[in-house]
């Protein structure tokens, strides 16, 4: 993800988390933390159809979000993406990778499972609208699969 990105970016947060759709500024803020940060797009047809974060602070990398457009899920896109943000959760040396999903979104918390993530909290009422955020965590061994 690049500056260029951020607008269509966040026209999609606005669609894709209505109620907890983070600022535009709030994405320029995270892209200017390139030291801790990596933000990633995907794209079809010449528009972005996902985008995923991750803030890695040794020895510990954080999904700070990943969101695919529902006309696009079931393509892969989400796997690629993830794959992406876990491999450079390795290349910046973290042993574990931390996520937090909304408990009411089966598919995101499959999505994760596939890929080893346990879940290890719950967070109740973490979100605007009340609903809790489950806490899940990938340890990263030399076998983890990404």
């Amino acid at each position: 993800m690049t500056a260029d990105d951020v607008t269509a970016v966040e026209v999609l947060e606005r669609r894709l988390f209505p109620v907890d759709a983070w600022p535009m500024q709030m994405f320029f803020d995270e892209l200017a933390q390139v030291d801790t940060r990596r933000y990633v797009v995907a794209e079809a047809d010449g528009q972005i159809v996902a985008y995923a974060g991750l803030m890695c602070i040794e020895p510990i990398a954080d999904v700070q979000t990943i969101a695919v457009v529902p006309e696009f899920e079931g393509k892969g896109i989400g796997s690629a993406i993830l794959t992406e943000l876990i491999e450079e959760s390795r290349r910046r040396g973290a042993v574990e990778v931390l996520l937090e999903v909304r408990a009411d979104n089966p598919r995101a918390q499959a999505l994760y499972v596939r890929f080893g993530f346990e879940q290890i909290h719950v967070r109740r009422r973490y979100y605007r609208d009340g609903t809790d955020a489950l806490i899940m965590r990938l340890t990263l061994t030399e076998g983890t699969p990404a």
